[in-house]
């Protein structure tokens, strides 16, 4: 299968992000437990959005390409509301500008040095079974009128995403522009969170946490509540995901996290033509698993890492399933921590 056709299986993607497998179980010390959760503050996608939802160009969880400025990890937790509990395989997408606060995909008037060619610092990942999301980037620069910032969109479904932005605590931001004097070259931030139009009203649910150091490198980290139930496939039921239940119901592997064996079940309506693919963070296809023309009932696909040379980590496998009423496709996003 053509990269182009990865991720169609759910319009969405069907989701979105991932972090280090290392990190599924152990809380890092920006996390904490919430006792209460408040849906993240909708915001606007600004003026350089780029849909990246047809293009699997930007499944990826580095998104720099050739930008320069200092290495920062992006973090994000995505969180249902109704019982705030951590939402898995759904899709976030992130974009920002780079140190000299310009951004890809245009070169109108109000983006100067922008060209409408270049795709860097713009990504999508699908969250993992502890709700998270990760990317590597650098830390973006300002622009004239906004405070330094990083867009998301968290889609849930074909029926509902959430659009917002992240900002950093001032003085921790401009003392990392002031480490890095040859890079972030206008020097600090001269905006407020006040002066802000975005911010303005407060940031108390999109201020991101900062760490790390100029040697090692930053980390940036946000829980993002959103609409729905933690621990699902998320909340909302677009056309896409109603002409897919029609013909197959696909489940989350089971066991998720595992050692490497887990196992994929799966449910045909009518008779089809079944495969599976499997794909790692960068949208690259690593194993194709053809199951060949089934019976409608109920299956369940192996799946052992090890034996397809493949190392723990997170990776997403896609169903393809195809009939007489055309070629249905879903994903989720699986991990191995051994």
């Amino acid at each position: 299968m053509e990269r182009k056709e990865f991720l169609k299986g759910v319009g969405l993607a069907g989701a979105a992000s991932l972090l280090p497998f290392g990190r599924l179980f152990a809380g890092g010390d920006n996390e904490s437990k919430p006792t209460s959760c408040t849906l993240i503050p909708s915001e606007t996608a600004g003026p350089f959005p780029l849909d990246l939802t047809a293009n699997t160009y930007y499944f990826r969880n580095d998104v720099r390409e050739d930008r320069t400025g200092a290495p920062l990890t992006v973090r994000l937790k995505i969180i249902g509301n109704s019982n705030c509990e951590p939402m898995n395989n759904v899709r976030v997408n992130i974009w920002h500008c780079d140190k000299d606060g310009v951004y890809s995909g245009y070169d109108s008037a109000q983006n100067p040095g922008g060209s409408a060619s270049t795709k860097w610092l713009r990504g999508y990942q699908m969250t993992d079974a502890n709700g998270e999301v990760e990317f590597s980037t650098i830390f973006p620069g300002w622009y004239a009128g906004r405070i330094c910032h990083i867009h998301f969109q968290v889609y849930v479904s074909t029926s509902y995403a959430a659009v917002s932005q992240l900002t950093f605590d001032i003085a921790q931001k401009n003392a990392l522009y002031a480490a890095f004097p040859s890079l972030y070259t206008k020097g600090d931030d001269p905006m407020t969170v006040a002066q802000d139009n975005v911010f303005s009203d407060g940031v108390a649910y999109q201020l991101a946490t900062l760490t790390g150091d100029a040697a090692s490198g930053y980390e940036a980290y946000l829980e993002v509540t959103v609409q729905g139930t933690g621990n699902s496939s998320g909340t909302g039921i677009g056309h896409i995901e109603k002409e897919n239940a029609k013909q197959f119901v696909l489940g989350q592997n089971f066991p998720n996290p595992h050692n490497g064996v887990t196992s994929i079940p799966f449910t045909l309506v009518n008779a089809s033509a079944v495969k599976f693919e499997i794909y790692d963070l960068m949208g690259r296809r690593v194993q194709e698993l053809n199951q060949g023309k089934l019976s409608a009932g109920d299956y369940s696909v192996k799946v052992d890492l090890s034996a397809m040379g493949l190392s723990k980590g997170n990776y997403v496998y896609q169903i393809q399933v195809e009939n007489n009423d055309g070629i249905f496709r879903q994903c989720k996003i699986m991990t191995a921590t051994k």
